[in-house]
């Protein structure tokens, strides 16, 4: 029995190996399989995934496409808004200039003094007493346009903290009252009244805006009122309160009268101050685009 025991253990061995070879030839053909399956498999994945990148490539292109249109027609929807409100903003400052100079006293920047004409029914629409520490005469009432009344105190308490003292001789006159002291000029001077007073009518202080200005010096006698520090401030700073001179040396209405001031509006003042005019020296027209912004 010993003799076949070596030939059997060889047969099995054999078996073993055949059948090695067969398990492994058949796991190798299954192995290979497989991996041309998960090839295609994953052939099949990575076009899929390249058409839903391109599609998305796509979908995100059309995306920048619709939100650049987007943004293009916000910003012009913008543009018009932003126009429409510019229109409306020029509607509405036209408007309110509009209202301004219906609510303004046109007759204010008129140039009267032999040009235009206030008849004896004109009162300014609005009239405040000057506080009687201004006035040369303190028992005697004066009235000033209700407007120009907080420009006239600025401009005399500055003057006065500048060392310039001033006192108020004359301010508004009506028709009658510009009347009687016309008379009472001729009485006295005759023809020669015209050379210094206006006739009724032509008085710049029936429109309530202009005063005579003298010193606690000179009282009534404010003839020399040119040589005083007074005017030389007014000279200086009056514009800036919306002041000017209406009769200046060389005018050829009236004769010098440094004391005679008009409230004109702080922009008209500024630019007669400026450019070294005087009021009568620009035309009507010029005058009357200062007239919205008098009391400004």
């Amino acid at each position: 029995m010993r003799i076949y025991r070596p030939k059997l253990l060889i047969f099995i061995l054999g078996f073993i190996i055949i059948t090695s070879l067969g398990y492994g030839g058949y796991r190798y053909a299954l192995t290979v399989k497989e991996l041309k399956t998960t090839k295609n498999n994953l052939a099949s994945t990575t076009a899929e995934f390249e058409n839903k990148v391109k599609q998305l490539e796509i979908d995100l292109s059309r995306a920048q496409n619709e939100n650049t249109n987007l943004t293009n027609s916000l910003v012009a929807e913008q543009n018009k808004n932003n126009f429409f409100e510019g229109q409306i903003n020029v509607i509405q400052g036209a408007v309110s200039t509009l209202e301004k100079l219906r609510k303004t006293d046109e007759e204010l920047l008129q140039k009267y003094s032999k040009v235009y004409f206030l008849n004896e029914n004109y009162i300014p629409s609005n009239l405040a007493e000057i506080d009687s520490k201004y006035l040369y005469n303190k028992n005697q009432p004066s009235q000033i346009h209700a407007n120009v009344q907080p420009y006239l105190y600025n401009l005399f308490e500055n003057a006065s903290l500048s060392g310039a003292s001033m006192e108020i001789i004359s301010a508004y006159r009506s028709f009658g009252a510009q009347t009687s002291l016309k008379l009472n000029y001729k009485m006295t001077y005759g023809s020669g009244a015209n050379k210094f007073s206006a006739d009724q009518g032509y008085s710049e202080h029936q429109l309530g805006t202009t005063i005579d200005i003298t010193t606690p010096d000179l009282g009534a006698s404010f003839t020399k009122f040119e040589t005083t520090t007074a005017f030389k401030w007014l000279t200086e700073n009056a514009y800036k309160y919306g002041f000017i001179l209406s009769y200046p040396k060389q005018n050829t209405y009236y004769r010098f009268e440094p004391w005679h001031w008009r409230f004109v509006g702080v922009a008209l003042a500024t630019k007669l101050h400026d450019g070294n005019k005087y009021f009568y020296d620009l035309s009507q027209r010029e005058i009357d685009q200062y007239l919205v912004s008098i009391f400004d």
